[in-house]
């Protein structure tokens, strides 16, 4: 790869990985509180029955050992036991026996009941996320890249199944099993039970020095795979920029490079996390030890029987399995209070753009539109717009014309509110926006992009997107208006054209159509247009030109355009210039001052001569 080739996959790299830092955050009891608050809603009506079911089935997990036991001390090791042994030995085995199907029942409902309440609440979970994104302003997205947001709404929120499906029930089953396999075995020796849990301190002291670098092995992997989430969903979408310039093989090298680190990340974290296995192994092996060691003087001094060192052994080995899925437990929480790190971090993060308490729903509005010396900036220090002072009266047109940059897309923004303002305000019939409910507000306002966004579905429920209660007809009636229905009933199936993601099956100009007849049946008082004839060929913006004389009268109209064609018939036109207002007035008055607009005029008659 070249020199400036590593740059540029440099400053790629910084702007892929800006988003997702290492969270370094001590172990949040009051973030697990929040998280199994998701439960609450669900106490009352299924928890009650995987709790008896836990119960149920950890009672006949700790009964079984015991009957084990009465039948080799009075059934198997008694020399004169005779036909009553045998009849005792069957009696213990059909006792066991009812036990393991109690238990089967027990586990498979409570099984059962746990998925229900862990993907209820998955769904809770993410449903909160995904509605709470919704609703972000501008500026998150805006230093975010979208694989970035889609890894929190799929990866983390995933990542947390295990542990409301199985993890919590599994937790207190364990817990409550190995309360009840230590009061047992103290009971029948208490110097016995002590000596084979003398190790299970140990344990505790070696495998609580991986907890910390376990945790953030986990970060690091969700880490890793926001950037790749992110780097995949850019390629995708730049995937004919990539190929026009040929850079394909850099970009696989550099997507490599992502894999690679995210797989090493993975393998460390796990490498961690079998690190428990050995530790519970090894405690358990020593105890065993200990036990047969300890046990068998036991035995020989009359002390135990040999149905109490079976007993034993039995309870031996199902408290350390309790063991081992508590230090995966463990590992598991780890994993989740990562992922919920991080989702919490979205959840937890304000809008810029804010309602206030005492916000009304704005009126049904006439379209007198004002900017009181505006001031904004996208970055501290860089102002885009600088004192603007403009006042549109009620079914006017207004055209925002200038260079790249001059702020014309900018007024847009802070008339349907996506940004606030540093400095100044922004009226709409005399209310100050910011004092009115967002959604009175934008359902107000039509806008229509340059780079309109077409959804996945029928060409019919694009338009509908406008006005989702609108009827067949109504829709119809919008396409005509913008001249979109010939060439909807021209697709395969009309108005039941199915369309993939971003329209790519649809010509540009096409695109720009149906988005027409979606503004226009949202019917707004104020209508933007944001460079919307930019992708339209002459033919067809002769005909949009017609529409628009019907679409536009009686609407506070804004067009930011650079074709004359779109703008000389606007009532006033604003010519901006590095966030400022240098001239305004009609087509003639601005031709007749001989100023930018007569400049931006002149240049483009001569590109078009050219």
């Amino acid at each position: 790869m070249s020199e400036q080739a590593a740059k540029a996959q440099n400053k790629k790299e910084r702007f892929v990985y800006q988003d997702d830092e290492l969270i370094e955050k001590p172990f949040n009891w009051a973030q697990l509180r929040r998280l199994f608050h998701y439960m609450k809603p669900y106490r009352k009506q299924l928890l009650p029955i995987i709790i008896i079911m836990m119960i149920i089935g950890t009672a006949t997990r700790l009964a079984i050992p015991t009957i084990i036991i009465m039948a080799i001390d009075e059934a198997i090791t008694p020399k004169d036991g005779g036909a009553g042994s045998v009849i005792k030995l069957y009696e213990y085995a059909g006792m066991a026996f009812g036990l393991y199907i109690v238990q089967w029942a027990a586990n498979t409902l409570r099984i059962r009941y746990t998925n229900i309440i862990g993907q209820r609440i998955i769904y809770d979970l993410r449903h909160d996320l995904f509605g709470h994104i919704q609703k972000l302003s501008f500026r998150f997205f805006d230093k975010r890249p979208a694989g970035s947001v889609l890894v929190r709404v799929t990866n983390d929120v995933n990542a947390l199944q295990d542990l409301f499906t199985n993890g919590v029930v599994n937790l207190m089953m364990d817990c409550v099993q190995l309360v009840g396999i230590v009061i047992i075995l103290l009971a029948w020796n208490f110097q016995l039970g002590l000596a084979v849990m003398i190790t299970v301190p140990l344990m505790f002291i070696v495998s609580s020095t991986l907890r910390r670098r376990i945790r953030f092995a986990w970060q690091d992997v969700r880490m890793k795979q926001s950037r790749i989430n992110a780097h995949l969903n850019e390629s995708i979408q730049g995937i004919r920029v990539t190929q026009a310039y040929v850079q394909e093989k850099d970009n696989i090298g550099f997507f490599d490079n992502m894999n690679k680190v995210n797989m090493l990340s993975w393998n460390k974290a796990s490498a961690l996390n079998q690190a428990f296995g050995p530790v519970i192994e090894i405690t358990s092996a020593i105890g065993t030890l200990i036990l047969f060691w300890y046990g068998s003087y036991l035995i020989q001094t009359e002390v135990i029987t040999i149905g109490i060192l079976v007993g034993f052994a039995t309870y031996i080995g199902n408290f350390w399995d309790p063991i081992n899925r508590l230090g995966q437990m463990y590992s598991q929480l780890l994993i989740a209070m990562a992922s919920s790190e991080r989702i919490f971090e979205f959840i937890d993060e304000k809008p810029t753009v804010g309602e206030l308490e005492h916000a009304k729903d704005l009126q049904e509005i006439r379209g007198d539109v004002k900017f009181e010396k505006i001031v904004f900036e996208y970055e501290k220090g860089r102002p885009a717009l600088k004192g603007i002072d403009l006042e549109v009266k009620a079914g006017q047109s207004i055209a925002l014309v200038g260079h790249t940059g001059s702020g014309k897309s900018t007024i847009i923004n802070l008339l349907c509110r996506f940004y606030d303002p540093v400095q100044g305000r922004v009226l709409i019939d005399g209310q100050d926006i910011r004092n009115v409910t967002i959604e009175s507000l934008r359902s107000q306002v039509g806008i229509v992009l340059q780079d309109t966004f077409i959804f996945s579905g029928s060409i019919r429920d694009n338009i509908r997107y406008g006005r989702l209660d609108a009827t067949d007809e109504e829709i119809e009636l919008a396409a005509q208006a913008v001249n979109a229905h010939d060439f909807i009933m021209s697709l395969p199936d009309g108005y039941e054209t199915q369309v993939q993601e971003r329209g790519n099956a649809l010509s540009m100009g096409q695109r720009q159509l149906l988005s027409f007849a979606r503004a226009l049946l949202a019917d707004p008082r104020v209508l933007i247009l944001d460079e919307a004839t930019a992708s339209i060929d002459t033919e067809t913006e002769l005909k949009i030109q017609e529409a628009l004389k019907t679409l536009l009268f009686g609407r506070t109209s804004f067009i930011i355009a650079h074709r004359l064609s779109t703008i000389r018939h606007a009532d006033n036109i604003v010519v901006l210039d590095h966030g400022q207002i240098m001239e305004q007035g009609n087509h003639d008055q601005l031709m007749e001052q001989r100023g930018i607009y007569y400049g931006l005029i002149e240049a483009q008659y001569r590109f078009l001569s050219a």
